[in-house]
């Protein structure tokens, strides 16, 4: 059974979680993701649960270890996550969402102690050939509060029974297991050339769930290396004052 745990969230749009823990409780997250805590909380840094879960966790793109937070004050005791990108917190109470929940991979935040926390991977080969950031899903699992992460605006919608969606891979959040989760190819010539929304969609078929996301973090580094490119390329081309000062601001030269 999952601790019983009481939360804040912080912040619009760069927000962040608060978790407040009693004696003895505790929250585990990613490698990475704590902010700040306060006196009497203790860092476990473990492999969540043998050598084989680390290293399955490691050959999907996750951290190895898994730390867990625990309280051992006589008081109450505070722990902050904040996510590595700008977007909201979604809390899963998962004891009213039937006891499982599925996440993309990089979206998890953070979980009360006594969640489990497993990598799953879709049972569809094609799903797993072109699902890209769907491929590698996290599967949360038990009766308590957990977190994820989500970039930009969440859309947070109930698909009825056979009801279709399709919705880019990285705009998927998190999902009831109720969903059928697929991928689907978009087809036409021009669509796979021309269309800029990639070769393949994730389809969901209700009954269930969903959360959806407008920024994938995925979609925001396309954007800066795209622009960063640009830049590069105009700091080489461009000439006279404003060449000078375009290359001044990137070459870090900012006494003008």
């Amino acid at each position: 059974m999952a601790d019983i745990i009481d939360y804040k969230i912080y912040g619009d749009d760069m927000q962040l979680v608060e978790v407040e823990l009693d004696p003895g409780e505790g929250v585990r997250a990613e490698a990475g993701a704590m902010m700040y805590m306060e006196d009497d909380i203790q860092m476990q840094t473990t492999t969540g649960g043998g050598l084989f879960k680390g290293f399955k966790r490691m050959i999907t793109g996750e951290s190895f270890f898994i730390t867990t937070f625990l309280y051992n004050g006589s008081a109450k005791g505070h722990v902050a996550f904040g996510a590595p990108y700008p977007g909201k917190v979604v809390p899963l109470q998962l004891g009213e969402l039937g006891g499982t929940f599925l996440c993309q991979k990089d979206s998890f935040l953070c979980a009360a102690s006594g969640i489990e926390i497993e990598v799953a991977f879709t049972k569809r080969i094609g799903a797993g050939l072109f699902g890209g950031e769907g491929f590698i899903l996290q599967r949360l699992e038990g009766d308590g509060l957990a977190f994820a992460h989500a970039g930009g605006t969440i859309i947070k919608r109930e698909l009825k029974a056979g009801e279709r969606l399709r919705v880019d891979t990285g705009c998927l959040v998190a999902f009831a297991p109720s969903v059928d989760y697929n991928i689907e190819f978009i087809g036409g010539f021009k669509n796979a050339l021309f269309g800029g929304e990639g070769l393949f969609l994730a389809t969901l078929h209700g009954p269930g769930l969903i959360y959806l996301q407008s920024l994938p973090f995925s979609r925001l580094a396309d954007r800066i290396f795209a622009a960063s490119r640009m830049n590069r390329g105009e700091h080489k081309g461009v000439g006279g004052i404003g060449g000078d000062l375009l290359g001044g601001l990137l070459g870090g030269d900012r006494n003008f």
